[in-house]
């Protein structure tokens, strides 16, 4: 069969173009000038003989046949990377990982020695982005793993939210219930159980939507107003920094606490958890589910996850 379809190159642009809204970022993605990639799309537009983009002033939307367009697009980009990767031997490049600050360095860092012991075939790169915890960043996280492979910033990633990731392999790993956590100096202060808890100041991880201080207080029978006063911090991991230096308590998932951690010794001075809605996931797209590096990875986590 003959197929009548225009360049790759230039659907490629319209798909990135299309996924941004932006020809600037479309242009940076494909590597070509602005100019260009307006030029693409025109070259595009024309051949289809219909408009797919309403250009504003500082805007760009798709028309009604551009946003009919673009499902199709993805997934045949989608089918096309599928069938290349499932014929083309796996490249002896590193496999990156990239996961939540708090979760890498608190629970997955510590335990990369057993990894590297029982996988010393797979070279695993680690890195970390608050992108990975559910709001409104994490789409670059997910776009990164849509790309290409020889042109991602990740293989695989580790996110914390609700598991809802269309088009992707989705493992869950486990969802933690929440503790207070604080140094040691505090514990020596006096803080030992909740009715203590209004004496000390709480610290706030601000990346929790679903999970916080009010409803703990509330479960603890304590007043949930406390919750209004104390420290906010853009993420776990300056969370974590701050009761490491005893200046306050946190709410932290129990199994990155529970044990040591590299960064100093941290108490659970109330046993008393808060179950989270979400979970830590093992999330890589369909194009890569069945790679050797990958599945080494997933039975790995679930290993360590259920111990």
């Amino acid at each position: 069969m003959t197929y009548r379809l225009p360049s790759l190159s230039l659907l490629r642009t319209f798909e990135a173009a299309a996924r941004h809204l932006s020809f600037k970022k479309a242009a940076a993605e494909v590597c070509v000038t602005p100019a260009a990639v307006s030029q693409q799309i025109r070259a595009l537009e024309a051949y289809l003989g219909v408009p797919l983009f309403h250009r504003k002033v500082r805007a760009l939307a798709l028309t009604e046949h551009g946003a009919a367009m673009l499902p199709g697009i993805r997934k045949g980009f989608d089918c096309l990377a599928a069938a290349v990767e499932s014929t083309r031997q796996e490249s002896a490049g590193p496999l990156v990982v990239t996961a939540p600050p708090s979760f890498a360095s608190h629970w997955l860092v510590p335990r990369l020695p057993r990894f590297a012991a029982a996988h010393p075939d797979v070279d695993l790169r680690l890195a970390s982005t608050s992108d990975t915890v559910d709001g409104p960043r994490e789409a670059s996280v997910l776009d990164s793993l849509r790309t290409d492979p020889r042109e991602a910033r990740s293989d695989v990633a580790i996110l914390y939210g609700k598991g809802r990731y269309p088009g992707f392999r989705v493992v869950p790993l486990f969802a933690p219930d929440y503790v207070p956590v604080c140094a040691p100096s505090l514990v020596e202060a006096g803080l030992h159980a909740p009715p203590d808890l209004p004496r000390f100041a709480l610290i706030h991880d601000d990346t929790l939507s679903d999970v916080g201080w009010t409803a703990w207080l509330h479960k603890a029978g304590l007043d949930p107003q406390l919750a209004r006063r104390g420290r906010h911090f853009s993420n776990a991991a300056l969370a974590l920094a701050a009761t490491l230096d005893g200046q306050g308590v946190v709410l932290a998932p129990r199994p990155l606490v529970a044990e040591p951690i590299p960064a100093g010794p941290l108490v659970i001075p109330s046993d008393l958890g808060l179950p989270s809605p979400s979970a830590y996931s093992l999330v890589r797209h369909e194009r890569v589910a069945n790679r050797p590096a990958p599945q080494a990875l997933e039975r790995w986590l679930l290993q360590e996850a259920a111990q």
